[in-house]
C-alpha cells in the first residue's frame, strides 16, 4: 500500500455509502493504520446522490478536507455514472469500482472519460441473492478490499461482527466474500 490511499464513494441517500466508508476505515484501524471517514451531505433526501470519503494511511493524516483527487472511486448505484461526474478528479492511474453486472469494457462505454482502470461487480445481484434486499454497500466493501488490498478479510469480518447482530453480520460477510471473489477488471 502507498502511504496514503484516498477513496471517494458515490451512492444515493440510504444506500450505505457512508456506512461502507466507515466500515473500511474501522477495518484499517484493526491493521494499525490511520484513518478518516466522513460523508458529504447537503439538503439531500433519500435517493438523492451523496458522497462519502475514506483516507487510509500508514502515517498520521494531517489533511482535513474533502478528497478531490481520489485514488479509488466506488459507485454503489450504476445509474449515477450517467448523471454524476463520478470520475472527476480521479487520478490517471486511479481505479473505478462500479456496481455493474456486465463486463468492465461495457461500463467503460458509458463513462464520460477514460480515466483509471475499471472494475465491476454485480453487487445488486449478490445482495439480493444473500440478503434478499438490494443493499449494495457491503458488496462494494468486499470489492474494494480485493481491488486495493488495503485491508484483509479478517479485519473486515471483525468490523462487521462488531457492527451488526450475528445473523445480519453472517449474511453481510457472505455478501462481502462473494463480491471479493466476483469483482473483475478490464
Amino acid at each position: 500500500m502507498k502511504k496514503l490511499l484516498e477513496v471517494r464513494w458515490h451512492g444515493r441517500g440510504g444506500q450505505g455509502a457512508w456506512t461502507a466508508s466507515e466500515l473500511l476505515a474501522r477495518a484499517a484501524v484493526y491493521e494499525g493504520k490511520y484513518i478518516q471517514s466522513f460523508p458529504e451531505f447537503g439538503p439531500e433526501r433519500m435517493g438523492a446522490p451523496v458522497a462519502a470519503f475514506t483516507r487510509i494511511s500508514t502515517e498520521p493524516i494531517r489533511l482535513h478536507c474533502a478528497i478531490y483527487n481520489p485514488d479509488v472511486v466506488v459507485v454503489l448505484d450504476p445509474t449515477l455514472v450517467k448523471t454524476v461526474p463520478v470520475t472527476d478528479g480521479l487520478r490517471e492511474e486511479g481505479t473505478l469500482i462500479i456496481n455493474f453486472r456486465d463486463e468492465p469494457s461495457e461500463a467503460r462505454k458509458i463513462l464520460k472519460d477514460n480515466k483509471g482502470k475499471v472494475w465491476t461487480v454485480p453487487a445488486t445481484e449478490i445482495a439480493i441473492k444473500i440478503l434478499g434486499l438490494p443493499i449494495t454497500s457491503t458488496a462494494m466493501l468486499g470489492a474494494v478490499a480485493r481491488v486495493t488490498g488495503v485491508v484483509g478479510l479478517q479485519s473486515i469480518e471483525r468490523t462487521i461482527r462488531e457492527r451488526f447482530r450475528s445473523n445480519i453480520a453472517e449474511k453481510n460477510f457472505a455478501v462481502i466474500k462473494e463480491a471479493y471473489e466476483e469483482v473483475r477488471s478490464e
